[in-house]
């Protein structure tokens, strides 16, 4: 959203500046130097006066309601009174003949109908389709994005089925009025939130007003500077780069961290669809890397209860002698199946060597705690057959704790139940160290 809201402000610079040749290009590469490029000639300092002047008035003004909730109504109507204030200044001063940029003319009315221009037959058709596709996906994801973005800010919820039908029908009806193809507008989401619109009136307010302007007042917004409207937008996505968000992100999660400034950096240095591009092959990676290497742990005893738990979380829990208790924190499937096998292998082979070294009894048993492990498939219970004969190998017993119900039926029906023994399935792990290690268990 950041980078979104930088990309957009730059895209400004053309009208605050008062540039008349500007990049068509959305990054910032391209952006400045469009801009530095123009320095010496392209730039109108009457235009810069009434942007920089008016975009301090919109942001005093956003300051004034932020300090003082009583004044929130001042940024509302701060827009308008720019709006009207600036187009009467050049009104009166002309200074559209000093080179500050206006809107001009603006035809009166709505669009003329466009369904006897729809054809579903002809050349263009499959082109149309390819095309038809791209954009709507890319479209469904930005307007998805926005939405989200601003539920967090506001507090509510947004449901995908709706924004999918809701985008369907505009653009539906949009093709049969000569439309543009729309999506959830950014800049426009952005003035509505700053100026406190909490729901979906002020989108028919804007609708109603939007057709009364186009039928009876446009000629009235003809003296209107480019740069009093890109103020208002700078204004708007200015309070949408949260830096303190990633701040949080970096302390709660790295990889996290990695994504958001991949779609940062993306949106600001490419385009928004390859920033969202960037973010989600990083995200989706990180689901690769969760799903192909889970979690596991050894645990131990909390002192004074019969309750197991991470011993690098609890470093005062026990563990009980001749016994590896090892937890896996995730189904187990074809892409992670051969991982959990070989890790657990491994724990046992640095708990042994380690034992060894230290004239422990060497383990007997292997508890492998599977409440996490909410599923398993074929794979799965094939790798834990290989583990059973393995540790068959080293002398080793291997017994299971709470596995849920889904993994249980599928244990019995594979017959992997009968191989270990039933006795071996164990309600909790501290039924299983009683009864694999009586000897060794304090009483509780």
């Amino acid at each position: 959203m950041g980078g979104a809201a930088i990309t957009i402000a730059l895209q400004q610079l053309k009208g605050f500046l008062g540039i008349s040749n500007f990049t068509k290009k959305t990054d910032i590469v391209s952006v400045m130097q469009s801009v530095w490029g123009s320095a010496h000639h392209g730039w109108n300092w009457q235009t810069i006066v009434i942007g920089a002047t008016f975009l301090a008035f919109l942001l005093f003004a956003k300051y004034i309601g932020k300090k003082n909730k009583k004044f929130f109504w001042v940024p509302a109507i701060a827009p308008l009174i720019s709006v009207i204030l600036s187009t009467f200044f050049v009104y009166i001063t002309h200074a559209e003949k000093q080179g500050v940029q206006i809107v001009k003319h603006i035809e009166k009315g709505i669009n003329p109908p466009s369904v006897n221009q729809i054809f579903f037959s002809g050349d263009n058709l499959l082109k149309g389709l390819r095309i038809g596709i791209v954009a709507g996906m890319i479209a469904l994801t930005e307007a998805v994005a926005i939405g989200r973005t601003f539920a967090s800010m506001k507090g509510y919820q947004i449901d995908g089925n709706k924004e999918m039908v809701a985008l369907g029908a505009m653009n539906v009806v949009g093709s049969m009025t000569s439309c543009y193809v729309a999506t959830g507008s950014f800049s426009r989401s952005a003035v509505n939130y700053m100026a406190g619109c909490e729901t979906a009136v002020s989108n028919i307010v804007m609708s109603f007003v939007v057709f009364l302007t186009l039928q009876f007042i446009t000629p009235l917004f003809e003296y209107t500077p480019n740069a009093i409207l890109a103020s208002i937008i700078i204004s708007a996505v200015i309070g949408l780069i949260d830096y303190e968000a990633a701040i949080l992100i970096w302390k709660i999660d790295k990889f996290d961290f990695v994504a958001c400034m991949g779609a940062f950096f993306g949106v600001v240095f490419a385009s928004v669809e390859k920033g969202l591009l960037i973010a989600v092959s990083i995200s989706f990676s990180k689901i690769l890397l969760q799903v192909t290497r889970p979690r596991t742990a050894i645990l131990g005893r909390i002192p004074r209860t019969s309750v197991y738990r991470n011993i690098q979380q609890y470093p005062d829990a026990s563990r009980a002698p001749g016994i590896l208790i090892v937890r896996v924190d995730s189904a187990i499937y074809f892409s992670n199946s051969n991982y959990i096998k070989e890790r657990i292998l491994r724990w046992v082979t640095d708990e042994d060597e380690q034992l060894k070294e230290e004239y422990q009894p060497r383990i007997q048993t292997l508890i492998v705690e599977t409440s996490p492990v909410t599923d398993i498939d074929t794979s799965g219970i094939h790798a834990l057959e290989e583990l059973y004969r393995s540790l068959q190998k080293r002398e080793i017993q291997l017994g299971l704790a709470n596995p849920g119900r889904v993994v249980i039926d599928k244990l019995h029906a594979s017959g992997f139940a009968n191989l270990i023994g039933e006795d071996k399935i164990f309600l909790t792990v501290a039924d299983a160290v009683l009864t694999c290690s009586p000897k060794f268990v304090e009483e509780v």
